[in-house]
């Protein structure tokens, strides 16, 4: 039986060439990302914002989005969101954050449930005070710090230093434009994106690591192959692995798209764009940008006059381990 091979075994793709490309191409989309960061803003969601998360169901065959909507927009309750999901029974109700602390939530609460009826099932309320939803904002930006931190130190000893600030570019990179992603889509921004710009991490220095024991590997093999084409031997090395990984992953994300719960979506649509650039970022920035840190080989003498001779910048000599 004849196996299936997404790449073929001569695949030779010439990565760090297309670095003059992709490396001003992210550049600019950070910049970008963070221009839209501070001129949108992010959407937060209850969790963040403070409010109440109200999730009916409709004893009727559908749920009348604009009656409920006329019913609650009589309450003054001010901004009041509805949202389907799942079954068309099912809405989703977010109330503003009421004036007067838990005890005005609960009240709102209470008027929704008098004005929608006995029409309906109440499956979940939630109510997120300001104090709780700044709270939950300074834990996710502390979270997302020491997974970073934790990240540079792991890899730090796990390889030489300038692996370690590579894979924290890369990393600090995707960061970067999942946020962009975030303030350019609006989507809710709560517990769950947390989760996945967490998640985007891990999987981004997951496919980092593999890419650059590879490097490490060849590096011990090769120590007269100019640095470049070191650094693309490797990557089509790992390419195969990286295509399988992300495709599977990719394929799994769909699915939650296409089928699952709206709950989950903001989550499932980040991890869809972490992924993708997850692994364009290992690919294209943690692996080349360890010419410009000073790593090469032996043989990097050579590229290095090559280099000069052609009007390229030479990167800065340091040493690899053997």
């Amino acid at each position: 039986m004849k196996l299936l091979r997404l790449v073929p075994d001569d695949t030779n793709l010439p990565f760090m060439s297309w670095r003059r490309i992709t490396f001003p191409l992210s550049g600019l989309l950070s910049l970008l990302a963070i221009a839209l960061f501070f001129a949108a803003g992010l959407n937060f969601g209850i969790d963040f914002r403070g409010g109440t998360l109200i999730e009916v169901q409709s004893k009727a065959a559908s749920a009348d989005l604009g009656a409920i909507r006329s019913t609650l927009g009589s309450l003054d309750l001010g901004e009041v969101q509805l949202q389907r999901f799942g079954a068309p029974t099912d809405v989703l109700i977010r109330l503003a954050q009421q004036p007067g602390g838990e005890e005005a939530q609960q009240a709102a609460v209470n008027k929704v449930k008098t004005a929608l009826g006995d029409g309906y099932d109440y499956r979940r309320v939630e109510v997120v005070g300001p104090r709780v939803s700044g709270e939950l904002v300074q834990n996710g930006i502390l979270g997302m710090l020491v997974a970073i931190i934790g990240i540079l130190i792991y890899l730090w000893f796990r390889f030489e230093w300038q692996f370690a600030v590579g894979a924290t570019i890369a990393t600090l990179h995707d960061v970067v434009l999942t946020i962009g992603f975030f303030s350019l889509t609006q989507i809710d921004f709560d517990l769950s994106s947390v989760a996945a710009v967490l998640t985007i991490m891990g999987y981004s220095v997951n496919d980092t690591v593999v890419i650059y024991d590879r490097i490490r590997e060849m590096l011990r093999r090769h120590k007269r192959m100019p640095i470049s084409e070191l650094l693309d031997l490797s990557m089509n090395s790992t390419l195969s692995r990286t295509v399988i990984t992300s495709t599977t992953v990719i394929l799994s994300l769909l699915g939650m798209f296409f089928f699952g719960p709206e709950a989950i979506q903001s989550f499932v649509q980040a991890m869809l764009f972490g992924a993708i650039v997850g692994v364009y970022s290992s690919a294209f920035i943690a692996a080349p940008i360890l010419i410009y840190l000073g790593v090469r080989t032996q043989g990097g003498k050579d590229e290095v006059a090559k280099a000069d001779s052609s009007g390229e910048v030479a990167p800065r000599p340091a040493g690899a381990r053997p």
